[in-house]
């Protein structure tokens, strides 16, 4: 297997299990415990890495989403500091882990080969996963498996938010075309849907045929790049990455 099949194959399920802790029970807690709004909880847990900065930084971060919206999240949760923000949140990717990968038998060898990837792909571009990959990591087993499939979504996260630009692709448009984390076109009303969840002020417009086919290159693109960091696993690897990853899919969505 090369690099570039294994992102294809592997980037669903990097998707879904690096992100599933987000809208979690675990994370529910956490907005209960603090007062804070689920979109409060998310900017300054999941950008708290970035440290007390201004909005338009996180905006600069994250990229997906509208500007005010942003700047109305974070700074409505600044009364729980960025700091301690990410750590609760990273404590809710760990616990989130404990629960749903509870049953995965290769927890650590799926971590070794995350921890492979993350650690040797370089940061430019890439302020969330560089901040993500410099936080503490749990000891060990599905927790340390939640966590590095965090850290290399926030990579492809990246990658991609650099492809969509490089392709001349709006934020809202990049939604509107292919949303859902593979980047398949959707049909208009569920990417209106996502759009709607992400806070884009409606009504949205319909993406021109040339619209899709920018954002179809920009996930050419984007798998290209995330590739170079897969490339640091041999083929057996890489192939072993996909079973374990098809495995802890499995294993989390029958808990």
């Amino acid at each position: 297997m090369n690099p570039r099949d294994a992102v294809v194959e592997t980037k669903a399920a990097v998707g879904a299990l690096g992100g599933g802790f987000m809208l979690s029970r675990e994370v529910k807690a956490l907005c209960e415990r603090h007062g804070l709004g689920p979109r409060e909880m998310y900017f300054r847990g999941r950008c708290g890495v970035l440290g007390e900065v201004d909005a338009d930084v996180v905006l600069a971060a994250v990229v997906f989403f509208p500007a005010g919206h942003v700047r109305e999240s974070w700074e409505g949760g600044r009364k729980l500091p960025a700091e301690e923000a990410a750590a609760l949140y990273a404590g809710a990717c760990h616990d989130w882990g404990r629960r749903k990968l509870a049953g995965l038998e290769d927890a650590d060898r799926l971590a070794e080969l995350l921890a492979a990837v993350a650690d040797g792909a370089d940061p430019f571009c890439a302020p969330l996963f560089a901040g993500w990959r410099a936080m503490p990591r749990p000891d060990g087993g599905p927790a340390l498996a939640a966590h590095l499939l965090h850290v290399v979504r926030e990579l492809r996260g990246a990658r991609h938010a650099t492809a969509v630009v490089a392709c001349g692709v709006g934020a809202l448009e990049a939604t509107l075309v292919g949303a859902g984390g593979t980047g398949t076109p959707i049909p208009y009303d569920r990417a209106s849907d996502v759009a709607r969840f992400l806070a884009w002020p409606e009504p949205y417009p319909v993406p021109s045929a040339e619209a899709a086919e920018r954002r179809a290159g920009a996930e050419e693109l984007t798998d290209d790049l995330v590739a170079r960091a897969y490339a640091l696993l041999g083929p057996a690897e890489l192939a072993e990455l996909c079973g374990l990853l098809r495995k802890a899919s499995q294993v989390a969505r029958a808990r």
